[in-house]
């Protein structure tokens, strides 16, 4: 059985015997990799399974200055117009200079420079790498994550954190303004990525904390669940790409939410975090493929 087989029956639950393996590297040990072995193929050089394809976001304007105000040397700004300062190079602490921290209506919201998804050309170039490493006999990933995230993670780091959870409650037109935008886009994303034929899609937000959840799971369920569930449905509902597996990432104890998670369509959630809670994870949600730890 050739690897992108095997890999996708163990990821779909249907065979045993094999266990693949991934991992991200911080940016200093990627550094320290390509020092060690002379080159930057991490993958090959430690036989991982998984081949990664990107399709970016594209700024639709290189001038923030009106949102961002002065920066400091060292800020980097993204195409979705938010700033970091790296803290430290050896993870990925930083410092986020918010670009919506202090609007006060929905009408800011509909005049920011949202960026656009990738047009033709690049959506093109995916498929070909997509088509090329599984004629190696990888399977492929394709994320949906442009700024570490799908929904909630776009949101908070346009908007603050504490700014964005006090919209739920306090400024709700705002909060539903912007995530209508974020989802907007990112559904858009998700359908032109699962249209690479890639095998598997990443979306990821990290809703949980060493020991909670950010957010309620009534809130959960009215804020974030169904635009999760339309990203899902336009990238992965049979429209686009009747095989591609659902692959989401949170950090933290999110298992109050697993069965949300997988009612919109999820396959294989990744990590699940909290004490002992991997082990339980295949008798409470015998559904769901559990990646990582």
């Amino acid at each position: 059985m050739e690897l992108r087989q095997a890999f996708l029956k163990a990821m779909r639950r249907e065979c045993g015997g094999y266990i693949p393996k991934d991992i991200a590297l911080y940016p200093s040990q990627v550094e320290r990799f390509k020092k060690e072995y002379g080159h930057s193929d991490i993958a090959g050089e430690w036989k991982l399974p998984i081949r990664n394809i990107e399709l970016e976001f594209c700024a639709t304007t290189s001038d923030f200055f009106s949102w961002l105000g002065k920066l400091e040397d060292g800020v980097e700004v993204n195409e979705w117009g938010i700033g970091l300062k790296t803290v430290d190079r050896g993870t990925f602490l930083g410092q986020y200079i918010r670009p919506l921290q202090n609007i006060k209506s929905v009408e800011e919201i509909l005049e920011y420079p949202f960026p656009r998804v990738p047009g033709e050309d690049a959506v093109l170039f995916a498929a070909r790498q997509c088509t090329g490493f599984q004629k190696q006999g990888f399977p492929v990933r394709v994320s949906t994550c442009p700024v570490g995230g799908t929904i909630f993670w776009p949101a908070y780091k346009l908007r603050g954190m504490e700014n964005f959870l006090c919209d739920l409650h306090c400024e709700p037109d705002i909060a539903t303004a912007l995530l209508d935008k974020v989802c907007e886009l990112c559904t858009a994303h998700a359908g032109l990525s699962a249209s690479t034929g890639a095998d598997i899609i990443h979306m990821a937000d990290d809703f949980g904390t060493q020991i909670s959840t950010y957010v309620s799971p009534a809130d959960f369920r009215k804020w974030f669940k169904l635009r999760l569930a339309g990203v899902i449905v336009i990238a992965a509902a049979k429209q686009v790409n009747p095989d591609i597996l659902v692959h989401f990432h949170s950090d933290g104890a999110i298992q109050a939410f697993i069965p949300d998670l997988i009612e919109i369509g999820v396959d294989i959630l990744n990590p699940v975090q909290q004490k002992e809670a991997h082990h339980s994870l295949r008798r409470t949600f015998p559904r769901v493929k559990n990646m990582g730890c």
